[in-house]
């Protein structure tokens, strides 16, 4: 596998691994979030997974994909390896990253784009009621692990790469938007505690 720039190989992942996977989950009527883990030596794939959900409660994007990753027979440490998710993730999502032992994480949607674009406020609901932090009131760098946003990633990317990754970040904006639309007229029918 050739050495891609990191930020256009995550966007890969999202638009090539996550989200189709995403799309069947959420035709089955979970939500949008999904993640993956990728090598950092060669930025290979691990595994990509999606929400469940309907299966239970607790199998958010990230931790069904942590789940999926310590169900795998051989397993590369997670100090080699590199946590994409879909979405940022919410504090439980965050805890279980922590937990497994990940130095980083990367992330496409903040939880602002949760609530706003997508209508899923409890990301941000919980940081506030729960722990009494404001939107983006986490350290996003500390003694675990340090936590990047793709579009900061884009941002500070030259020409004429940052307009692929532009155009290739609005294609997967337009599909998660589809999926969101899909999933916010479809929530009612299913019993996610927080839909």
């Amino acid at each position: 596998m050739s050495q891609k720039p990191l930020v256009s190989r995550l966007l890969d992942v999202m638009e090539q691994d996550i989200l189709p996977l995403t799309a069947k989950g959420v035709s089955a009527g979970n939500k949008v979030f999904g993640a993956a883990i990728l090598r950092k030596s060669d930025l290979s794939l691990v595994i990509a997974e999606t929400n469940n959900e309907l299966e239970n409660p607790l199998w958010h994007g990230e931790v069904h994909t942590l789940k999926r990753f310590y169900e795998l027979g051989e397993r590369p440490a997670t100090s080699d390896l590199i946590f994409l998710s879909t979405h940022e993730p919410c504090t439980m999502c965050m805890s279980a990253i922590t937990w497994a032992g990940f130095d980083n994480f990367y992330y496409f949607f903040s939880h602002e784009d949760s609530r706003d674009a997508f209508a899923i406020p409890h990301d941000l609901k919980i940081l506030k009621e729960v722990f009494g932090l404001e939107p983006g009131g986490y350290r996003r760098s500390n003694s675990f692990w340090n936590s990047f946003w793709t579009a900061d990633l884009i941002a500070v990317s030259e020409a004429p790469l940052k307009q692929q990754l532009l155009a290739q970040s609005d294609r997967i904006k337009s599909v998660y938007a589809a999926l969101s639309d899909r999933y916010q007229s479809t929530k009612s029918d299913n019993d996610i505690p927080l839909n």
